[in-house]
């Protein structure tokens, strides 16, 4: 049967009203039962888990007043399709690691990371990133349509602001601020703005106080404009770039699946150059498109350089 600590660990979860948590240690407690070679019960408590992952619906109401700048959504997506450096990918697994091992963090009067920035060119797996741990985590996605609440809401931002971190508080998620230098562009900066200080102003204080289970990230393309008070607000800060070699090759791979022809990707690669992760996607499914139409299973070589020159012509113009 399930350990002490298993046993203690569900209930907790479930007082705490962790799903997620319940569902995790749910399937330990499977993993457990299958070692003791109860196989029949094992799989009795997967296949719980797995129908209750699957039928499990999250009502989430947001305020009038916020339903125009923040987007919500339910992602799926796994570590796996992230493509980024290896020291990327183990701080996220660190992150990861430490939100589902929370509990045993906080007895020891720590907290489990969940504030992060990341920047980098566009196209580099940003948004991605934000999928991911919400996917991985099953956690709902908001994302935060930044340059919104600046445009449409001038002179009322930070009480906007305000509202937005009530909601953080109040339900758990993963909450992604877009085109974050929008607001955290350095003060004293010229042709600043008194009321972007005073946003900034306010956002620095909301995060530096939130006490939250939910994730904030911050999302930008210009890191060096960012305000320098900014930075030790968050646990962690990721710098992402155009994919190398290695992973051009990866991206490609996962992206062609069974339509990837008989030829080498690796000398493919080296003529690949400027192109975000984000590009190399597009042109491996417009290649693709061109396969399907064609009547064919596989994806030329020659088609998939083709689309991939017609991503690097957009950046011509």
């Amino acid at each position: 049967m399930a350990t002490a600590e298993q046993i203690k660990s569900l209930l907790r979860s479930h007082f705490d009203n962790d799903s997620e948590r319940f569902l995790t240690i749910s399937l330990q407690v499977a993993a457990h039962e299958a070692r003791q070679g109860h196989t029949a019960l094992a799989e009795e408590l997967k296949e719980l888990v797995e129908k209750t992952k699957s039928h499990r619906t999250r009502v989430i109401t947001l305020l009038p007043d916020l339903s125009d700048l923040i987007l919500q959504s339910e992602p799926d997506a796994r570590l796996q399709e992230l493509i980024v450096n290896d020291s990327i990918k183990t701080r996220i697994l660190r992150l990861l690691k430490e939100h589902r091992q929370k509990t045993k963090i906080q007895q020891f009067g720590l907290e489990n990371r969940r504030k992060l920035l990341i920047s980098g060119p566009p196209g580099t797996g940003k948004t991605l990133t934000a999928s991911v741990i919400a996917g991985e985590l099953n956690l709902p996605l908001f994302t935060i349509l930044v340059d919104k609440l600046i445009t449409k809401y001038m002179g009322e931002t930070a009480a906007k602001l305000r509202q937005i971190f009530e909601l953080i508080a109040r339900q758990k998620g993963v909450y992604l601020f877009d085109e974050f230098d929008a607001i955290g562009a350095e003060r004293g900066r010229e042709n600043e703005v008194g009321e972007m200080r005073r946003v900034l102003n306010a956002f620095l204080q909301f995060i530096e106080h939130d006490k939250s289970d939910s994730f904030i990230i911050a999302a930008t393309n210009n890191p060096g404009i960012l305000d320098k008070a900014l930075f030790r607000r968050f646990d962690d800060v990721l710098y992402y770039d155009l994919p190398g070699k290695d992973q051009i090759v990866q991206l490609i791979r996962n992206r062609l699946g069974t339509f990837i022809g008989n030829y080498h990707l690796e000398a493919l690669a080296e003529d690949i150059n400027a192109l975000s992760h984000s590009d190399i996607c597009q042109a491996c499914d417009d290649a693709i498109k061109d396969a399907i139409l064609d009547g064919k299973n596989k994806v030329s070589k020659e088609t998939l350089i083709n689309m991939l020159k017609d991503r690097h012509d957009v950046y011509r113009h």
